[in-house]
Order: structure tokens, then sequence, then C-alpha cells
């Protein structure tokens, strides 16, 4: 994505406020794509493609990310959709008996806390896999192994998700708009690790 073109004389908006446009707008699609619950994983992994092939001079737009969406949704993404359905329902199930006072509780939060975190950026980096598009499991075998040998990435992925639910939080419209930059971070953090395991 750094190879963008420089902004031609008498342009109001350069390449980058170009891309940040496509990037709202893939994000809304996101958005609308999630809203069954059991689509999100196949929703956020074609915005990361639709995302990463704006780095190979692909254009970035809704359009495009629902001609990618169409050909995702099959038996295999609506499976990775509703295993982690099941997996968010279970750990907010775990918080709240946590929460109901039972003896060991805090111990339990922390540790339900840690495996959910852990669980969370390996979901999120598989979203972000290249493999997610035709294979799941490859692509959780990835991620998993790229969370566990680029500490600082996993990092980055959790600050980008904080940093979304931290904008749905303050203004709810943003909600809305959050799957878009989200992808791009998620997207960004996989080709640097890429590039971290070339060098």
């Amino acid at each position: 994505m750094s190879e963008l073109p420089t902004r031609e004389p008498g342009e109001i908006f350069g390449p980058r406020m170009t891309l940040f446009a496509d990037v709202l707008s893939v994000g809304l699609a996101t958005a609308v794509a999630c809203l069954p619950l059991v689509t999100a994983p196949a929703a956020l992994s074609s915005a990361c493609a639709v995302l990463r092939g704006a780095g190979e001079g692909r254009p970035a737009t809704a359009g495009r990310y629902f001609a990618v969406l169409r050909r995702r949704l099959r038996a295999g993404d609506l499976a990775a959709g509703a295993a982690a359905l099941a997996g968010a329902l279970l750990f907010a199930a775990d918080l709240a008996l946590a929460g109901a006072g039972l003896p060991g509780a805090p111990l339990f939060a922390l540790v339900a806390a840690a495996i959910g975190a852990c669980a969370l950026v390996v979901g999120l980096r598989a979203c972000a896999r290249p493999e997610s598009l035709t294979d799941w499991p490859a692509a959780l075998r990835e991620a998993a192994r790229n969370a566990a040998q680029d500490v600082g990435g996993s990092a980055l992925v959790l600050l980008a998700v904080a940093t979304a639910v931290l904008c749905a939080w303050m203004l709810l419209p943003l909600a809305f708009l959050a799957p878009g930059p989200l992808a791009l971070a998620l997207t960004a953090v996989d080709v640097r690790s890429a590039v971290m395991s070339e060098s």
C-alpha cells in the first residue's frame, strides 16, 4: 500500500484519502454482512482480501467486496461462523458464571479472559490470512503459528480491537464503520508478519 501514486496537480483528494474512503465503504458493507452473525468470519475475511488487493492495484470498493463475499458463503464459511458464535457465547457464559460469585471467581475470570483474548487474536488473524478464502483449518493453523511467533503483531491486533470497541462505545454509529479500519489493521499485521518471516 506504500506504492500509491502522489496527488496530481489540481486533485482535491490524494490516493490516501481515496483509500480511507474505500476502507470506510468496505467497513460499512462488512457491518451489514455481519448482521446474521454466522457470516461474520467470512465477511471479515472478505474485507481483508479486498483491502489486501488494494496494495496490489485492485480497487477496494463495496461492489468488489460483495462480489468476493458472494463466492464465499458456502458450508465451510457458515460452519466457521457457527463455531465463532458458539465460542463467543461460551465465553460470555463463563464470564457470567465468574460474576455470580462462585468460589475462585477472580482467578477463573482472569484465566477465561486470557483464553478468550488468545482465541480472539487467532480467529482475527485467521480472517486476515489468504488461506481463509478457501481453507479455514489451514488459515487457523497459520494464524496460531503467527500469533505465537509474532507477539508484537498479536498485541497490535488486540489494540485494533480495543480501538474499534472504544469508537463504537463512544459513538454508536461508528460501530457500522469500525469493521473497515479493523480489517485494514488485520491485513497490515498479516503483511507485516509475512515480511518479517521472509527477512
